[in-house]
């Protein structure tokens, strides 16, 4: 074999073990944003999901001709809105989504969620009047454990401040209460309470009333400096950016 083909050879080989060492170390599995469309995607699919029991009442029935007509309730109308709806923590996560630079790799976008949130949401009329929501910052999780060691003592310091809250202060005004399938928009002022310290913040809502089940999404940019947070840089860590985005998903039950 020429010199030149050796070389090409070392070379070749040298970009596979690149290219291996960074989708086993270095690439990111962080999930795309919070999408309205994902969130309804999983309430339905949920929903629709039969139990073991279910599977066998159904095989029951098509056995049989004769079965009773199915009595499975309406989805809850417009009307039928007003009062509070409490979360299911099985279709709902809280998170942060904010960039990195990892040293030799460049910037990536590190994300972090908890499906421990604590949220509440009042309808009155075509208004919602009251939207709390209450984070355990303490089991974030992103794709890299140890950044979400790293967050227990530096940054976020969750150990010192285990909760996020946010808490509408204005009542949001829909115009008209969402009916079944109907999707609505709308900006939610309220207060973001974060690493101790508590900022006005504007929550864009994206939402839906979907099978009984009122969907929403939203997020909100955060500046760290104006939460005392101090970026954890270190050895693989150069740089994180100065802003983040602060995004939840929330499926919410009448009653």
């Amino acid at each position: 074999m020429s010199r030149r083909n050796i070389v090409i050879a070392v070379v070749a080989g040298l970009l596979v073990l690149a290219g291996a060492v960074w989708f086993f170390f270095f690439r990111s599995d962080a999930p795309p944003p919070a999408s309205l469309e994902d969130a309804i995607e999983s309430v339905v699919d949920d929903t629709e999901a039969p139990s073991s029991s279910e599977s066998a009442d159904t095989t029951a029935e098509s056995a049989d001709t004769t079965a009773a007509p199915d009595t499975t309730s309406a989805p809850v109308s417009a009307d039928g809105l007003d009062g509070t709806w409490t979360v299911d923590q099985s279709n709902s996560f809280a998170g942060y989504r904010i960039g990195e630079e990892l040293a030799s790799i460049g910037t990536v976008e590190a994300v972090g969620r908890t499906s421990d949130v604590d949220a509440s949401l009042t309808f009155a009329g075509s208004a919602v009047t009251d939207l709390t929501v209450t984070v355990d910052m303490t089991t974030l999780e992103s794709d890299r454990s140890r950044r979400d060691e790293a967050l227990a003592s530096r940054g976020l310091e969750t150990d010192a401040f285990p909760t996020a809250v946010f808490v509408l202060t204005e009542p949001i005004d829909l115009g008209n209460a969402p009916g079944e399938g109907e999707v609505f928009v709308a900006s939610a002022l309220g207060e973001l309470t974060l690493h101790g310290v508590t900022n006005p913040v504007v929550m864009e809502l994206e939402g839906s009333l979907v099978e009984g089940t009122v969907v929403v999404v939203g997020s909100t940019e955060v500046t760290l400096t104006d939460y005392d947070i101090e970026a954890p840089t270190g050895f693989s860590v150069l740089t994180i950016e100065e802003s983040g985005i602060i995004e939840v998903q929330l499926a919410f039950g009448q009653g």
